[in-house]
């Protein structure tokens, strides 16, 4: 089964529109218990992805029905045409309003830039390993299992309109879980992901985690119900602001439930700082082929992109920009040991910490967090927060300091002033 079969296929049962996505992912996985390597894989995945567009009237009107089927390159010319053909029917029954994807390009491959392309992933997995492992260092607080995976995937994209291009892009990713054993045994769950060989970045990560699990061995009490400035880090402020790409999707525009309109002052009348948020390319082209590029979400509040795939930015009138997971935020006005001469609760890890794209509100079960008094700084542990970002966007406050992983750049630290916390 190759590309040649496919299109063969498709053309045998007079099926015109379509997209075809091969993949080839590449990964070296390293496991570990303690320091101790555990289990080494290495796999090769090579699957094709067709999806099928059918155009047909119904109740009066134009419509474009679509439907995916996936198989390896081990399926027979015979399966993949049955494959193909309960698709092309399956898309019969799909009634959405009728779009067309964007005219065809085609350009010499491409390769995401990043210095995991520099080694083997074999070499690269090892590499991070060394980093994970750099910070646990103590007897008391340590690094109880590990689990790290290079990644490179090498796509092709053809469709109907004439797009034929190629791009490779490489991830790091993995977990790993800290314990403490005294005077309580507790662990630290924690994922990473990286589109680099972020050495530094991975061992402060670590470094982090079994200062956290330590601390989370010793703290007893919850904070008092109450209001507080709350001050959250690292992957929670990249969970909240994410809140700002959902809502200005496309699909969420197209369905209703966001009021974002492009140019629109979105975050309102503001005390603090004004946001600056710009969506990332973290691959070539889109799934459909778009060519991916740096987009500016948000310039001092008011949107400027409204992000989605063909069909939703079709309907909306939009030029349509492909899919988006990471975002970089060009803010931070103050130091984090400014933010901590007052009165706080920083919360740094959650039980299970959630974003509402819908209603603004976020929270979560507190697992760790410090108290400061004004006085003493204090590990806590229970009780939960809640808060809605559109009813705090008007006074946030960011650090100078960064925090950066695969899907988020910008500060490490944000402030937020009175916010509810259930003891």
């Amino acid at each position: 089964m190759n590309i040649e079969t496919i299109l063969q296929c498709l053309k045998e049962q007079n099926i015109e529109k379509y997209r075809i996505n091969e993949r080839l992912v590449e990964t070296a996985e390293l496991f570990f218990i303690r320091k101790a390597q555990d289990v080494k894989r290495m796999k090769r995945a090579h699957l094709y992805e067709v999806t099928v567009y059918r155009d047909f009237e119904y109740d009066g009107k134009m419509k474009t029905g679509f439907s995916s089927v996936t198989f390896s390159p081990s399926l027979s010319e015979k399966e993949a045409g049955k494959k193909i053909a309960s698709a092309y029917n399956a898309a019969s029954f799909v009634r959405n309003p009728a779009f067309e994807l964007l005219p065809g390009v085609k350009e010499e491959p491409k390769t995401q830039a990043s210095t995991l392309a520099d080694v083997s992933l074999e070499d690269a997995a090892k590499i991070m390993a060394n980093a994970l492992f750099a910070a646990d260092t103590a007897e008391d607080a340590f690094v109880n299992s590990a689990e790290i995976f290079t990644e490179k995937k090498t796509e092709r994209i053809l469709t109907y309109t004439g797009t034929d291009v190629r791009f490779t892009a490489y991830v790091c990713k993995g977990e790993f879980v800290t314990q403490c054993v005294a005077p309580q045994d507790v662990e630290k769950y924690v994922s990473f992901e990286y589109n680099d060989l972020a050495t530094d970045s991975l061992t402060a990560c670590v470094s982090s985690a079994i200062a956290n699990v330590r601390d989370r061995a010793q703290a007893v009490s919850a904070p008092k119900a109450g209001e507080y400035a709350l001050i959250l880090s690292e992957e929670h402020v990249a969970t909240v602001l994410d809140f700002y790409a959902e809502r200005a999707s496309a699909p969420l525009i197209y369905a209703g439930y966001s009021a974002y309109k492009k140019g629109e002052d979105v975050q309102g009348e503001t005390t603090g700082e004004r946001l600056n948020v710009t969506l990332v390319a973290t691959q070539s082209y889109s799934d459909e082929g778009i060519p991916m590029q740096d987009r500016t979400l948000l310039s001092d509040g008011k949107l400027c992109c409204i992000p989605g795939a063909t069909r939703f930015c079709s309907y909306l009138g939009e030029e349509p920009t492909g899919g988006y997971t990471s975002i970089r935020v060009d803010n931070g006005s103050i130091p984090l040991a400014d933010m901590q001469k007052k009165p706080y609760l920083h919360v740094v890890t959650f039980s299970d910490f959630q974003m509402d794209a819908f209603s603004g509100y976020f929270g979560g079960e507190i697992r760790l967090a410090y108290l400061f008094d004004g006085e003493t700084v204090t590990p806590v542990t229970g009780g939960s927060v809640s808060g809605n970002l559109l009813d705090l966007q008007k006074n946030l406050v960011f650090s100078t300091e960064k925090f950066k992983r695969s899907n988020y750049e910008g500060p490490l630290a944000v402030l937020f002033d009175k916010v509810s916390v259930a003891g």
